[in-house]
């Protein structure tokens, strides 16, 4: 895992020492990516120039430095991620070789880095990623046909910028590393801040800056130096795609039994977890106590008795009484971690700590990012970090296999709801309002024994208003977009903004509807997993982890699981109201059901109350109507006004306050003007 970083300017207005320097200034200010070692590439004649920091995990030596150059000469290669089966891959590159009556290669190192080049060298990038397992985002120039090549991994687990202005290219894995040193300047962009007030983050391709696009999961770019002098980028084109893997699981179901299916999912986990625990460095887990994680580090478990191996290290995150409480799954993080037999560390912080990161959240996230979970992720990783280098997590789970709500219980809630007359419908939605969040908590508390477990939630006061919202609506893509919008209506409060589209708005992105019927779970998982799960979950994992040199590696997201995922039956992904059914038979396997079987909980913090309490002077001074005013950003009336119902604690704004609040913290420590 690493930071890269690049210039590519064919116009020949700077010589290679402003190449490589520059190239060089916005490579060390991701120096946090990868605080093992720094190289910096030029090729004059063209105007091009690699930088990258190195979080070295695989070969520490020397031979696995970047950039690097393949053994032809001909590419050189600027990589951010990991090739899980780059011993299986290196099989095939010398096998192909010698099938062609090609010379073999005298293998430099055990380097995962070079091994992808020599993949890309001998079949081009289309067969190569194809024939990879792995996380990566990536920059191949090609010195004979003058090209240079983006790529990201197909799921979109590592994060890649790049913009166009003056003629020239930048690109890099942190957004505000384009505008270090560069001359680049650029605005924001008012319609990318809609969206961010809509989803709590902003959705590739877009970026919170004007002119500055994001790389999709799944995408190729190809340039050529007159594409720069045209102004115009070719559009990035798909080498794996979402849609076509989700109708092919739909259109072909597993055909054996449940216990078939099970087995093969077992396979391949089990598959995707050793091939991710390989590194030359400590190996750990994040562990929550729920399925997902609980599962990953089960495996772990096996795979390292199997070894002969030293025990999994894994490691959670606690609080320290309070608020937080209600958040705290350590109890049941220790429990599962005793009994898989793992050496395990649980960090409690204190809220004092916990405050002062959250004013820095801006820095950490480098874009306005407004999961207010990064803030626990960040400190969990911070923990392992000092222990590990590497870090196994149950991420994807939810989506890959229908795990939440929305995917259970919403989608059965839309089939009822469609004999319902609007009418009613409005009716139920004001009856749910008419009692405070908290009042309907305190509500569910006393009714808690007489309720089955499934319909015993946290925090059920804030899902309640959040259905009431949903509740109204007609057709099941605006259902969807009450449930998972911060504000119901952003363009309203960004003055000149007009929300771009995203996959919601744009359905000939969808699987067929014969295959995959709107409002349904398999739907909602689609939608999840081409927005959610890169933009939010992934960008998460990645700014918490490489903020401190760790790098996080997701089991649940190796293509080959993902894919199989899609051709489970439909009672196989929910089942008596509750989702991630294959996986929740899995892991009975492993760990008895009553250490990990409870409600969802979530990876949250206490921000309610911290608004109303300790964050309560920063928020205040961050959305003064008057600054709000003067920058032109926001409209201030409807900012003023979800402050004053989150104050009264009649209503939690804190979804709608927090993406405000993000924005306004990352302009100041940004230093753009309205």
């Amino acid at each position: 895992m690493c930071g890269i970083a690049g210039i590519f300017d064919p116009t020949g207005g700077l010589s290679a020492d402003a190449l490589a320097e520059t190239a060089g200034r916005m490579a060390d200010f991701q120096a946090h990516r990868g605080p093992d070692g720094r190289g910096v590439w030029t090729d004059a004649e063209s105007g091009l120039a690699f930088g990258h920091r190195r979080l070295a995990v695989l070969e520490l030596s020397e031979a696995g430095a970047q950039p690097m150059h393949s053994a032809c000469g001909r590419f050189v290669l600027c990589l951010n991620g990991e090739i899980y089966n780059h011993a299986d891959l290196r099989a095939q590159v010398d096998a192909a070789r010698a099938y062609s009556g090609r010379p073999a290669l005298a293998w430099r190192g055990r380097s995962d880095t070079e091994t992808l080049l020599e993949a890309l060298a001998l079949w081009g990038p289309k067969e190569a990623l194809a024939r990879c397992v792995g996380m990566f985002a990536l920059a191949l120039w090609d010195r004979r046909d003058k090209t240079l090549a983006f790529a990201r991994d197909r799921l979109g687990e590592k994060p890649l910028f790049y913009a166009a202005t003056r003629g020239r290219l930048l690109f890099a894995s942190e957004l505000r590393a384009l505008t270090i040193g560069t001359g680049f300047c650029p605005g924001v962009d008012r319609n990318a801040l809609a969206l961010l007030l809509r989803l709590s983050c902003v959705p590739a391709p877009h970026s919170i800056l004007s002119g500055v696009r994001k790389l999709p999961a799944g995408r190729l770019l190809t340039l050529r130096a007159d594409d720069l002098a045209t102004g115009i980028l070719p559009a990035p084109e798909a080498y794996w795609s979402l849609k076509t893997v989700a109708e092919a699981g739909l259109a072909l179901p597993f055909a054996g039994s449940d216990g078939e299916a099970l087995e093969r999912l077992l396979a391949l986990l089990r598959q995707s977890v050793r091939g991710q625990m390989l590194a030359d460095v400590p190996v750990g887990a994040l562990l929550s106590g729920g399925i997902d994680s609980s599962l990953v580090a089960a495996l772990m478990a096996e795979a390292a008795r199997g070894d002969g191996g030293e025990a999994v290290r894994t490691f959670t995150i606690g609080y320290a009484g309070g608020e937080g409480a209600a958040y705290d799954e350590s109890r049941q993080a220790e429990a599962v971690a005793h009994h898989l037999g793992a050496r395990h560390t649980t960090l409690v912080f204190h809220p004092a700590e916990a405050l002062e990161l959250a004013r820095k959240l801006s820095h950490v996230a480098g874009e306005p990012f407004a999961d207010a979970s990064l803030l626990p992720a960040r400190l969990v990783a911070g923990l392992a970090r000092e222990q590990v280098t590497v870090c196994l997590t149950g991420d994807g789970g939810d989506e890959i296999f229908a795990g939440y709500n929305r995917h259970a219980k919403g989608a059965a809630l839309w089939a009822q709801l469609a004999g319902v007359s609007p009418g009613l419908r409005g009716a139920a939605a004001s009856a749910l309002q008419s009692l405070s969040p908290r009042t309907w908590d305190r509500v569910f508390s006393l009714l808690a024994p007489l309720l089955p477990k499934d319909a015993r939630q946290r925090l059920p006061g804030e899902k309640l208003h959040k259905l009431a919202l949903a509740l109204p609506v007609r057709v099941a893509p605006a259902f969807y977009s009450a449930l998972v919008s911060a504000w119901p209506d952003p363009g309203a409060l960004v003055p000149n903004a007009s929300e771009p589209p995203w996959v919601l708005r744009q359905p000939a992105s969808w699987p067929a509807p014969a295959l995959c019927p709107e409002g349904g779970t398999a739907w909602m998982q689609f939608l999840d997993s081409s927005w959610y799960l890169p933009e939010d979950i992934l960008t998460k994992l990645d700014r918490a982890g490489m903020s401190v040199g760790l790098e996080a590696r997701a089991p649940y997201l190796d293509h080959r699981v993902a894919e199989f995922a899609w051709t489970l039956p439909p009672h196989m992904r929910v089942r008596s109201g509750q989702g991630k059914w294959a996986l929740r038979e899995l892991l009975a396997r492993f760990v008895p059901r009553p250490l990990w079987e409870r409600p969802k909980t979530g990876f949250g913090v206490p921000l309610d109350a911290w608004l109303r309490g300790p964050l309560k002077p920063w928020a205040e001074a961050l959305i003064d109507p008057e600054r709000l005013a003067m920058e032109g950003y926001f409209e201030p009336a409807p900012v003023a006004r979800a402050w004053a119902e989150h104050q009264s604690g009649r209503y939690n704004r804190q979804y709608r306050l927090w993406p405000v609040l993000m924005f306004q913290s990352w302009l100041e420590s940004a230093g753009i003007s309205g």
